[in-house]
């Protein structure tokens, strides 16, 4: 087996602690601050047409699995490349923080009657998740952000960029056939993800946050 260290180069440890760190805070800390507030429902009249499909819990369970391996696989990329991938994370997670804080979003969920497995799945997931936090979709940016990880890295095989396209559009459609999200939670998710990539490049952002990083990890 091979090394920690030799899978995730040294400078990267600080910024992917700081990413699950920002995302944790992002997405259990704001429950502590808008607990008892107005939650507004921004589903539309086509979310309702959306079936509820349990099986596909199955993979949205199994996006984590996705995430670990293209962050990793993210933060393996040329320095430059990297941080602005990784500062890009940073970045949209503390705007989705902002969101939740400003605007709580919920959903209703059906109720799950069936005794099949997946039911026992969907049960399990809706008793640990709450319906909160949904605007813009962590799950969705998170998972197009393991697509960007990927689809310009000439490191990786073609064949897996196009299976990480798959797996992302996969993911973002199973939180709705799993009633986690509506519509313009992954919409949003998606344009999140794409909209701060680009800006942490343009802005400087990506190059600040990388000597920043560098510095901290001598």
């Amino acid at each position: 087996m091979r090394k920690l260290r030799e899978i995730i180069p040294n400078e990267m440890y600080l910024p992917l602690f700081l990413a699950v760190a920002c995302n944790t805070v992002t997405y259990f800390g704001t429950r502590l601050l808008t607990t008892g507030r107005v939650h507004y429902d921004i589903s539309c009249a086509l979310d309702a047409q959306i079936p509820l499909v349990p099986w596909t819990v199955a993979i949205y369970f199994g996006s984590y699995l996705f995430w670990i391996v293209n962050y990793i696989i993210g933060v393996r990329q040329y320095r430059e490349r990297a941080f602005q991938f990784i500062s890009a994370d940073f970045a949209a997670k503390l705007i989705c923080l902002f969101c939740f804080l400003i605007f709580p979003t919920t959903n209703t969920r059906p109720e799950i009657t069936g005794s099949s497995v997946w039911d026992s799945l969907m049960r399990f997931l809706y008793e640990i998740d709450a319906a909160d936090n949904l605007f813009p979709s962590i799950h969705c940016l998170t998972s197009w952000f393991g697509f960007i990880a990927v689809r310009s890295n000439e490191r990786v095989p073609k064949w897996y960029r196009v299976v990480s396209l798959v797996i992302a559009l996969a993911i973002c459609v199973s939180t709705l056939t799993t009633k986690q999200h509506v519509i313009v939670d992954v919409i949003a998710g998606v344009a999140l993800a794409e909209g701060i990539y680009r800006l942490v490049d343009r802005s400087g952002f990506s190059r600040r946050y990388r000597n920043i990083m560098l510095r901290l990890c001598r």
